[in-house]
């Protein structure tokens, strides 16, 4: 089974790593480092800010 390309940009995920506080980890580890949790509320963040872009280009 091969990956699948990723759908998030690196700098999108630099930038919620940082405001969620486990970028030092990524630093150290890489990706593969983080908790399961810890990518499930990148996750959650990414689609919240997306919600929010979409909310605003509605008005």
């Amino acid at each position: 089974m091969s990956r699948r390309r990723g759908m998030m940009s690196e700098d999108l995920k630099v930038e919620i790593a940082k405001e969620l506080g486990f970028y030092e980890t990524v630093q150290k580890e890489g990706w593969g480092g983080i908790k399961s949790r810890d990518a499930g509320n990148m996750v959650k963040r990414a689609v919240q800010m997306a919600e929010e872009s979409l909310a605003e280009n509605k008005k």
